[in-house]
């Protein structure tokens, strides 16, 4: 099941970036995006990095190293708990 959410999503990545400019068409302008990625086009450009950071996120899950990643930038904030 693990792997087909990762493809699942990876494909939702790919489509969020190749079809960037349809996403702007149908759900409009993101804000923040525009104010701090560019005037024209931040948008866009938040669109497709959406999709390559789901992409990649996917792809670390589907690998299963994203538990490791997980665990070594939050592990050491509950070390002091014990089981």
């Amino acid at each position: 099941m693990k792997y087909f959410f990762g493809i699942l999503g990876m494909i939702v990545g790919f489509i969020l970036v190749w079809k960037s400019g349809w996403f702007l068409a149908n759900f409009g302008r993101v804000d923040f995006a525009d104010k701090y990625l560019g005037t024209f086009g931040g948008t866009r450009m938040f669109y497709k990095l959406l999709g390559v950071l789901t992409i990649l996120i996917c792809l670390i899950w589907v690998t299963g190293t994203l538990d490791n990643i997980i665990m070594a930038v939050f592990g050491p904030m509950f070390s002091g708990f014990k089981k």
